[in-house]
């Protein structure tokens, strides 16, 4: 198999674990220089460990997306280690689940902190650094399905992710002329290892979602994983889009009202 991303350098934020471990995983497979990001500096090399035991290149760095010094450093450190930046994918996010009547309103500061601010910040930090060395570069933004849908009991996190698509958007446009690709992937329901925990506290069922979803049952990382792989391609005319990996969900007509 071709190494699709071969030579490449890739920061992936939030990447210890879920989608975000995916990616990473995928893109050092795939040839890339992997600079794996966690708020955990052990949690980070853990994962960096991996993937080079699996024969890939990466290194663990602890930064915390909501901090621009740490989040500039993330991208120093990576430059230094790797000579430059190539792909930068904004993955982490956090969400806190209350009826909107009730949010406490610093709860839902910090999930907008980090699933909007954070993203900016990140999107930020790596466009000034792919500007600086003559353009060519892409960014990918973690979305979510809910982004283009209202969800009961997540209304910051819906906001959030509305606001990273159109802020995904902006970017592309304003970027373009520095050919400096920003595109956002917006996951459906994905298998991952805190799955449990989300039902859990949504009140949802593995059967509720396969019911809603066309497909018939959840997204896998890997899946994930292979549709960043095509949107930081930057060899198929695509940027300031928007990519909904959702079994179907945001086609789907009927039966949304109860999950």
């Amino acid at each position: 198999m071709s190494e699709r991303l071969s030579g490449e350098t890739a920061i992936v934020t939030g990447s210890s674990q879920g989608i975000g471990k995916g990616i990473a995983e995928r893109f050092a497979a795939e040839g890339a220089n992997v600079v794996v990001n966690s708020r955990s500096a052990d949690r980070a090399e853990a994962v960096a460990e991996e993937i080079e035991e699996a024969g890939g290149t990466a290194i663990g760095v602890e930064a915390d997306v909501t901090d621009e010094d740490e989040m500039a450093a993330l991208v120093e450190t990576t430059v230094e280690e790797f000579g430059r930046l190539d792909v930068m994918v904004n993955n982490a996010g956090v969400t806190t689940l209350g009826p909107a009547e009730e949010f406490d309103v610093e709860a839902w500061r910090e999930v907008v902190d980090v699933d909007l601010v954070g993203t900016f910040i990140g999107c930020r930090a790596a466009g000034r650094r792919m500007i600086e060395q003559d353009g060519e570069g892409a960014i990918l933004n973690v979305s979510s399905l809910m982004g283009g849908r209202g969800l009961q009991l997540r209304s910051p996190y819906c906001a959030s992710k509305a606001g990273v698509n159109n802020l995904t958007r902006t970017l592309a446009v304003e970027w373009a002329e520095h050919d400096v690709y920003v595109n956002a992937l917006a996951p459906g329901f994905i298998w991952t290892e805190i799955t449990d925990q989300t039902q859990s506290s949504g009140g949802y069922t593995d059967d509720d979602i396969r019911d809603r979803t066309p497909l018939g049952r959840f997204g896998s990382v890997e899946e994930m994983a292979e549709c960043a792989l095509f949107l930081v391609g930057r060899n198929n005319f695509v940027t300031g889009e928007v990519l909904y990996a959702d079994g179907g969900w945001q086609a789907y007509g009927w039966g949304s009202g109860d999950q």
